[in-house]
């Protein structure tokens, strides 16, 4: 009823407002207040369905702004657009979370000055997030996980499966979740594998004596979902290059639909393969009582999704800003520590090797990853470009 009642008074006010004063630069527009918004929901135990993927809520919630933003006409505010579209997502997708979202909605369309700018920016901003909402029912996120059961044969994941359905969700802009799918890992009596095998058991174990203290705090460091992470990044990189509402509107699109898909693709590409993780390839083969210093994710193995969200963070962001930009970023992992950066690709290095030295992953997840991260961003946005 209220998007009703604001079409009606679109519809008699026929006389544009003066211009508003644009936010001084440091000021973060609604693309980038949406997203700590959704960051903080996501952080909130119990928020998230657990069968659920976060990347999914982002790539909406942004495709949502973006759309609402491109569909704003003239005399409307692009504000307002982005602001309703943002509310109306997280609160069809968060229903708890409603009370807040509403007051920061309230909140943030009282600071467009002009009633004609501001209604008729919240129903471009509905309609979008309406044809989003829209477009993803039935995409297969809320199908029941099929169980997972372990041949037990070398080289076959064991253990606790999660997201046995996500590679059957519908994309976002992939064809299908297949459709970069790296090949298969190396057999077992290659010297590759036996290399990178023997890697982790050295680097990645609890009790380690060749990982150096830094090896420790970067494992630990980047222990938090990967794509929390490089939506920060992606915060601090649009803040400081203040390109504007519309461009960051169309970089954290790109950016967390590259995150969707990439989730979609190596859910397919790790329930294709089955790999095992290090701690039971090498208690099978080697130690029985080898412990890796972090505690091992409940899905296959390879690819590593570290990596795969790295890669394609550091894609989107080197499109947009180049590649030496540098940074400091914090851990929710980790709080009171930092670290810092001499460029997106450095980061996607430090990203991947700490799964290393976590004893979680090996160098093969790593390198595989960060060809599929790379493949699916580079698609995206050719995608979200001509959505």
């Amino acid at each position: 009823m209220r998007r009703l009642a604001l079409a009606a008074a679109a519809a008699g006010l026929v006389t544009a407002a003066p211009a508003v004063a644009k936010p001084p630069a440091t000021t973060p527009n609604a693309a980038i207040t949406w997203n700590r918004t959704l960051l903080r929901i996501v952080r909130t135990p119990g928020a998230q369905p657990a069968t659920i993927h976060p990347t999914r809520s982002f790539a909406m919630l942004h495709l949502a702004i973006l759309e609402g933003v491109r569909g704003a006409p003239p005399s409307g505010s692009r504000r307002a657009a982005a602001t309703t579209a943002a509310h109306d997502v997280l609160a069809a997708l968060y229903p708890a979370q409603r009370p807040a979202l509403d007051d920061q909605e309230q909140a943030e369309l009282a600071l467009v000055q002009s009633p004609v700018r501001r209604v008729r920016g919240e129903l471009a901003g509905a309609a979008a997030a309406a044809h989003v909402i829209a477009e993803r029912a039935n995409d297969g996120s809320d199908a029941t996980p099929p169980p997972y059961v372990t041949t037990g044969l070398p080289g076959d994941f064991r253990g606790p499966a999660v997201f046995t359905h996500w590679a059957a969700v519908r994309p976002f802009a992939l064809r299908s979740g297949d459709q970069f799918r790296p090949p298969p890992p190396p057999a077992l009596d290659s010297a590759r594998y036996l290399q990178a095998t023997a890697e982790v058991r050295s680097l990645g174990q609890n009790t380690s004596a060749t990982r150096t203290a830094d090896q420790t705090q970067i494992a630990r460091f980047w222990a938090a979902p990967i794509q929390n992470y490089w939506n920060e990044i992606a915060q601090t990189a649009a803040l400081a290059h203040h390109d504007g509402l519309t461009a960051d509107a169309r970089l954290f699109a790109e950016l967390n639909v590259s995150f969707a898909d990439g989730t979609i693709a190596f859910y397919d590409a790790k329930y294709a393969y089955r790999f095992w993780r290090p701690i039971t390839a090498i208690r099978d083969t080697d130690d029985a009582a080898w412990t890796p210093l972090a505690n091992t994710p409940s899905d296959p193995s390879y690819p590593g999704a570290h990596s795969v969200i790295s890669a394609a963070g550091a894609t989107v962001l080197r499109a947009a800003f180049g590649d030496g930009f540098a940074f400091t970023l914090g851990s929710e992992a980790l709080p009171g520590v930092t670290r810092s950066f001499p460029s997106f690709s450095a980061t996607v290095d430090e990203a991947g090797r700490s799964r290393i030295y976590a004893g979680v992953h090996t160098s093969l997840d790593d390198e595989s990853g960060r060809v599929l991260g790379t493949d699916v961003a580079s698609y995206v946005m050719e995608r979200v470009t001509s959505r």
